[in-house]
């Protein structure tokens, strides 16, 4: 019933990647946190992912990760989905067997306390570190970590994520055996430039996984996978000005495909605008369209990659607001 209650929320719902509002010297700013929340949640998305890339989740430490997903859960109440990111990041002072043991460990550890804070499903951060072992091996070890988050009884959305961005290549016979598993709720894909890889995982989802739900996470092909068979969505594009991307997803569900492709080249101009090299630094340009959308105040647009906005990216943004009349 969890998995059919999550799969029923998503439907053709947004649900945002969400950064974190920080202060010059890193720390969480509080109350650009609170301010972001009670906002994000009035508008038009089925709930909110913390702890993905775009929140920085696997840099946190245990207590800042908590202090988020609490501030979020009361923020959204019941009714909206929280969807919670969970991984590692493996421990350099580690080798071979010991530091993925490690990692496997602090990897469960971080989807329990997921669980413990109220999460309604689990994403699962790709397991990289499964790239270093031998070929035959790796399979199994995909398959293993995610039975073995399976038992802790919440819903599980997988997470296909192109290599260069920290990803892992998940074989036909491993996305087969990972589509089956019970507690699947879909498969977020985030493959940037690959529209073969995207197109090959839709494929089989029609053919072979029809209830399991294809969840976009293609910032630069949002409107395209949704025509791939994308039924959801869960974006960073999606951390500020949500309510056009949930009209463009709202447009094709309903048909009404004129509409749709009006807003679907506003939303690539945004993402074209925002979702470029270096690519880590889309998560400052979040925050800095929330600053100018005046949801939180400049002081509060930091990262803890520490890049910076120059004034003439601020005002890239701006234009790019303003020309592609985002909402």
């Amino acid at each position: 019933m969890k998995t059919h209650r999550v799969r029923q929320a998503l439907e053709w719902g947004l649900v945002p990647a969400v950064p974190v509002p920080r202060t010059r010297e890193g720390q969480i700013h509080r109350q650009a946190q609170e301010a972001y929340a009670k906002y994000l949640a009035a508008q038009s998305i089925a709930g909110v992912a913390v702890w993905a890339h775009t929140g920085r989740g696997l840099h946190m430490d245990r207590s800042e990760r908590m202090t988020v997903l609490e501030q979020w859960r009361v923020a959204l109440g019941e009714s909206q989905l929280l969807v919670a990111g969970v991984g590692a990041l493996p421990d350099p002072r580690l080798l071979g067997a010991a530091k993925i043991r490690r990692w496997k460990q602090d990897s469960l550890a971080m989807a329990a306390d997921a669980v413990q804070g109220g999460a309604d499903a689990l994403l699962v951060f790709p397991p990289a570190i499964f790239r270093e072992l031998p070929a035959v091996e790796q399979d199994q070890a995909i398959v293993d970590f995610h039975c073995e988050l399976s038992k802790l009884g919440v819903p599980l959305i997988l997470f296909y994520l192109y290599e260069e961005a920290g990803g892992i290549a998940y074989t036909a016979e491993v996305l087969n055996v990972l589509l089956s598993l019970d507690l699947t709720a879909g498969i977020k894909m985030a493959t940037l430039d690959s529209a073969m890889t995207l197109q090959d995982v839709s494929t089989l989802l029609v053919e072979r996984f029809p209830e399991r739900m294809l969840i976009t996470g293609e910032d630069r092909m949002f409107g395209y996978s949704l025509m791939r068979g994308a039924r959801s969505a869960l974006v960073g594009l999606g951390a500020a000005f949500p309510n056009i991307q949930h009209d463009l997803m709202q447009a094709y569900a309903t048909g009404d495909f004129d509409k749709f492709m009006v807003l679907s080249a506003r939303v690539d101009g945004y993402a074209e605008s925002t979702f470029i090299r270096p690519m880590d630094k889309y998560i400052l340009r979040m925050l800095g369209c929330l600053v100018l959308s005046g949801v939180i105040p400049e002081e509060a647009a930091n990262d803890l990659a520490g890049y910076n906005m120059t004034r003439q990216e601020t005002a890239s943004l701006r234009r790019a607001i303003e020309r592609y009349r985002l909402y």
